[in-house]
């Protein structure tokens, strides 16, 4: 008796179609951004959309800058960024390792407390926050950009949510084994949920590199700027170079680009709640 193969159910052509537009919408900014990379200003004012012969001209431009050396920009965010995205990590993973691990009557009270402070817009603890780090002589530090965002909200909720999923037999036969409780943290909850901490790190790096508010406010010498502030610094001229605008857009998105791409699958899992 001959078998039917069984046959798929092919998506309509116009589904294709409004894909393939919404991922050309999507990918247009940044082949934008990358063309006029290499273009002059009067191309990219004009709209000129395909690649020009100007990248090296632009390259040398931009690092004959007045204010910021491009290098100097550039080590400033690398340093901050990754100093604050590990101990974002470190410090809310301990916190959502906790609130998940141990029992306590009044956890749920205090988590309340936290995710109801997320309600609280940055604008308006600005003052206070600059009036403490200047009494404190930690404007123009690399400890007064990390602080403010050493402990947030969302990650600690970000890590105990995840963390509802983690097998808490490992943490009891780690316990009659004579692990100590930091030891459970390090050798047991750190390798099984390794995909929220790539999915924590990357959000964390992106929120830190792209930092402009906090920054502008706290580092106010040449020689601390970031890339934010270094890209802002190109456009406070009379005339804007677009061209070698672009170019250092184009090199300030690189590291988060490469960061996401070389951890997508892990963050993919660790937003979905994976634990291994």
């Amino acid at each position: 008796m001959q078998t039917r193969k069984p046959t798929l159910n092919k998506a309509p052509i116009y589904e294709y179609i409004f894909i393939i537009f919404i991922c050309a919408l999507s990918i247009f900014p940044f082949y934008f951004m990358i063309v006029s990379a290499t273009n002059k200003s009067t191309d990219v004012i004009a709209g000129r959309m395909t690649p020009g012969l100007y990248l090296f001209q632009n390259f040398k431009t931009l690092l004959t800058t007045p204010t910021t050396s491009l290098w100097l920009a550039l080590w400033n965010s690398l340093r901050t960024t990754t100093i604050q995205t590990l101990l974002s990590i470190f410090i809310c993973s301990l916190a959502g390792y906790g609130f998940q691990v141990y029992r306590d009557k009044r956890k749920d009270t205090m988590m309340n407390i936290l995710l109801l402070s997320m309600m609280i817009p940055f604008a308006s603890t600005m003052v206070p926050l600059f009036k403490m780090f200047s009494t404190a002589h930690l404007l123009n530090t690399t400890l007064g950009f990390v602080l403010p965002s050493v402990s947030t909200a969302f990650l600690i909720f970000f890590f105990r949510q995840n963390s509802q999923a983690f097998p808490l037999e490992t943490i009891q036969a780690a316990r009659v084994d004579g692990l100590s409780e930091f030891g459970i943290y390090l050798r047991v909850y750190m390798p099984i949920m390794s995909p929220t901490f790539a999915a924590a790190a990357i959000v964390t790096f992106m929120n830190a590199w792209n930092n402009y508010m906090w920054p502008l406010i706290v580092l106010q010498k040449n020689n601390m700027r970031t890339m934010p502030l270094f890209v802002t610094g190109l456009t406070a001229g009379y005339v804007t170079d677009y061209g070698m605008l672009m170019l250092a857009v184009s090199i300030m998105t690189l590291p988060t680009i490469i960061l996401f791409f070389t951890q997508q699958r892990r963050f993919v899992e660790g937003i979905t709640g994976s634990v291994k």
